[in-house]
């Protein structure tokens, strides 16, 4: 595809803002979208990031933006995802090449970049209790602002959104929900009959048809009552809407959402609406660029490609060292010979690497879309009543299942294990994104084991080891590819509960690491032949208080490095398990401070941090050159050398 934007003569580069996109005449929107379109497909194959649901809303971003008098306006993009469109028609368009880079554009809406982006998402299913909140203030503030938010039908699946529309509908509140249905295929139900009546039943005619009529019945209640189940009835033959009415919202559609000319009419029509509206509209993801519209899902996220060509297929040494390969892989050798075992993630199959076991073992999987708190209440279930459950969650969801873990996991001592992918440090998707919480959040609940592996070998055994244990166990593992150490899928060996792995021995310094960047340090040292200890701790809880102590004992300055937050990490654990045991050696916790991490690469913000290897024996061998040059200049006692740091 030609890139559109750089032609002084295009529509889209007249298109600094959505009120210059509203001087536009109505007859040139469609090429708008095409060229748009184009520049969206252009600028995300240089930068990555994702695709084929923002090609999807092409059309519905250019209507919003010009019925709606956006920012006075209020627009949520729910996930966000799909909002590349909108970052590109509110004066972002020059900027697009620098999205998921290190001071660029973020992945996804963020409020301190834009007056635009009237919420800063990354999590599904959030935009319609935001919507309800915004609704509420502007009939407070009675400043006569519009709100609108943008739902997918698969964000619609999480259960907080059901809440928020629960609650929108007994409230009232003025707002127009759009339901994105992109996983519908557009049927005739979509044609010129829909289209006049989805603009009959967003016409203020009928709005004061119903009041008039509702009016006058009110006196009359049987007369009324008949009247109302009648209504519902005859519009439910012709519209799947009786959920939303019976929620409380006046429901329109459903119409092409890839149709401009009927879009804006009925956008018009429903903002000027009283009360709670829900607009259905059908699209087609990845539609205007075909690789895309015929796998929807491969071009949801992307990497850099060439658009004539489309994604080159991955090598299959490149798939197999996948930390999520292994986990899919794992799960087939072992439903193979456990049929207890139940596997079940939250609308993540195939980033999880879960695709091959879902379609060998269907009636052991459960995929139960965006509904994180009901994937572990599910495993509760399952387990309880005598299977096996296997929960994969990215940790930047497991965040939402938080009480469950606790109360419905723990508690209970169930045997479920949680694969919890993505931990640490995932980089170009931002803030939202970065597995950094789950080690301070799991490590204090009572009765879980979890565990951290250091490569693809270690994985595999902690997984064996976390099935085994017959009580409840968490094992977290990064994004992308680890190294091999060895690694069979035939091995059905165990880990030592709570035992370490000393990679390297030696002296004055040692480094105790969870996950695979004591493998890059003990990579470093081996380098620069260095004469310090390096630990691979492996289990968080129960961790090795004893190997701890003895290392303690030996050395005079300990490391911890961890692949997350340091405030209520493992490493302050440790550190304080060595200072209540009498011992005092320097010690240095490596991780997360106390921020959120922006967008970038993994490599990136490992060396910002100092959890690279590098780092660590740069480190190491200056607190080692620090503490051997005071005491040879102050003559401190053993006791006294921490008071130099």
């Amino acid at each position: 595809m030609a890139a559109s934007g750089n032609n002084d003569a295009s529509l889209l580069s007249q298109v600094d803002s959505p009120e210059d996109l509203r001087k536009l005449p109505e007859e040139k929107l469609p090429l708008l979208a095409k060229e748009l379109r184009e520049f969206l497909v252009n600028t995300v194959s240089r930068t990555s990031g994702h695709l084929a649901s923002g090609l999807g809303v092409v059309e519905l971003t250019i209507a919003l933006h010009y019925v709606y008098n956006t920012p006075e306006d209020q627009l949520i993009w729910d996930v966000g995802h799909q909002a590349y469109p909108h970052k590109i028609l509110t004066g972002r368009r020059d900027q697009m090449f620098s999205i998921r880079q290190k001071n660029g554009l973020h992945p996804f809406p963020w409020r301190a970049e834009s007056p635009y982006d009237t919420f800063s998402t990354g999590h599904a299913s959030t935009s319609i209790s935001e919507a309800l909140g915004l609704a509420l203030a502007n009939r407070a503030l009675n400043n006569g602002k519009k709100v609108c938010a943008v739902i997918g039908d698969g964000a619609l699946t999480g259960g907080v959104a059901f809440e928020a529309m629960n609650h929108a509908g007994d409230l009232g509140a003025d707002m127009l929900l759009v339901l994105n249905d992109n996983e519908m295929s557009i049927s005739e139900s979509v044609g010129s009959i829909a289209k006049h009546l989805a603009m009959w039943l967003s016409s203020p005619a009928y709005s004061r048809l119903l009041s008039s009529g509702k009016s006058v019945l009110e006196n009359l209640p049987l007369v009324k009552d008949f009247a109302i189940k009648a209504q519902e009835h005859l519009k439910g033959m012709v519209v799947p809407g009786t959920l939303f009415e019976e929620l409380g919202f006046n429901y329109v559609g459903p119409i092409d959402g890839h149709d401009i000319s009927a879009l804006i009419p009925v956008l018009r029509n429903m903002k000027d609406l009283q009360g709670p509206q829900i607009l259905h509209v059908v699209t087609k993801k990845g539609k205007g660029y075909r690789p895309a519209e015929d796998d929807p899902t491969r071009y949801h996220g992307v990497p850099r490609f060439d658009p004539p060509v489309g994604l080159s297929k991955d090598s299959d040494s490149a798939i197999s060292s996948r930390y999520s390969h292994v986990f899919g892989t794992w799960l087939i050798k072992k439903a193979e010979s456990d049929k207890a075992l139940r596997a079940v993630t939250p609308a993540m199959c195939e980033g999880s690497g879960m695709t091959e076991f879902a379609a060998r073992f269907p009636e052991q999987y459960f995929d139960v879309a965006i509904a994180e708190q009901h994937a572990v209440l599910l495993a509760s279930g399952l387990a309880a009543g005598g299977l096996r459950p296997v929960v994969c969650v990215y940790s930047t969801f497991l965040q939402r299942a938080y009480d469950q873990i606790i109360h419905d996991v723990a508690i209970q001592d169930l045997p479920i294990v949680i694969a919890i992918d993505r931990a640490g440090i995932v980089g170009a998707d931002g803030p939202t994104h970065q597995g950094m919480f789950d080690i301070s959040f799991i490590k204090p609940i009572p009765n879980i084991t979890f565990m951290a592996p250091s490569s693809l070998r270690e994985f595999w055994l902690m997984l064996n080891t976390a099935y085994s244990l017959g009580h409840p166990a968490a094992v977290r593992y990064p994004r992308g590819s680890g190294i091999s150490a060895g690694f069979s899928s035939d091995e059905k060996g165990l880990l030592p509960l709570g035992r370490a792995e000393v990679l390297r021995n030696g002296e004055e310094v040692c480094v105790l690491g969870w996950g695979p960047l004591i493998q890059e340090v003990n990579a470093e040292f081996t380098r620069r032949n260095l004469p310090y200890t390096v630990v691979n701790m492996r289990f968080i809880k129960p961790f090795d208080q004893e190997l701890v102590l003895s290392m303690a004992d030996t050395h005079r300055v300990i490391i911890t490095l961890e692949d997350g937050v340091i405030a209520g990490g493992i490493g302050e654990t440790v550190a304080s398990w060595i200072v209540e045991n009498g011992r005092n050696p320097v010690i240095r916790c490596l991780g997360i401070p106390d921020e959120f991490v922006e967008q970038d690469s993994p490599e990136s913000i490992y060396r910002q941090y100092g959890m690279d290897g590098a780092s660590v024996a740069d480190l190491a061998e200056r607190l080692d050159k620090r503490l051997m040059d005071s005491l040879e200049n102050s003559m401190l006692g053993k006791k006294s050398y921490q008071k130099v740091f």
